[in-house]
């Protein structure tokens, strides 16, 4: 048996990738399409992007720790850009820093729990289409490039 790395020895890097890893496989449980690092039209990049079969649009911030929590004040430019939005951070985070109407996702490399749903605020019907296609051709394109790493689109 291999023994379980405790996460305050893991690199801020590591822990990142772990917390998306467990909170996507939680997204995908719950129905969702996931991409990650999806840019919008105010330049920002989001963590995660993932989308329910409803057309419900949600945004992931990953959250590494309590240090990266504070230096970020980014996600508040998310809101334009989905129906709710939501961290994901890992287990040993102070999650009573993370208050409504943001939701909480609990997670490490083999999965994650809802811990708080966010609160929903609909986008405009223009918005969402938008937001829609761009995930789309992320999706298309990261999947051409699997198999073309000359392909150039959608990015």
């Amino acid at each position: 048996m291999i023994p379980a790395i405790p996460p305050a020895s893991l690199a801020r890097p590591d822990i990142t990738r772990s917390v998306c890893r467990g909170a996507t496989r939680w997204l995908r449980q719950a129905g969702f399409a996931v991409v990650a690092e999806m840019t919008f039209g105010n330049g920002r990049r989001a963590d995660l992007v993932a989308i329910k079969p409803n057309h419900d649009i949600w945004i992931i911030e990953v959250k590494s720790g309590l240090a990266d929590f504070r230096a970020d004040q980014k996600w508040g430019h998310y809101a334009d850009y989905c129906d709710a939005l939501a961290f994901a951070v890992g287990p040993d985070f102070p999650q009573d820093l993370i208050e409504p109407p943001v939701g909480l996702i609990i997670a490490d490399a083999f999965g994650g729990m809802m811990l708080r749903e966010p609160e929903r605020l609909p986008l405009a019907p223009a918005r969402r289409k938008a937001v829609t296609l761009a995930f789309a051709q992320l999706a298309a394109g990261r999947l051409m490039r699997l198999d073309d790493p000359d392909f150039e689109g959608f990015t």
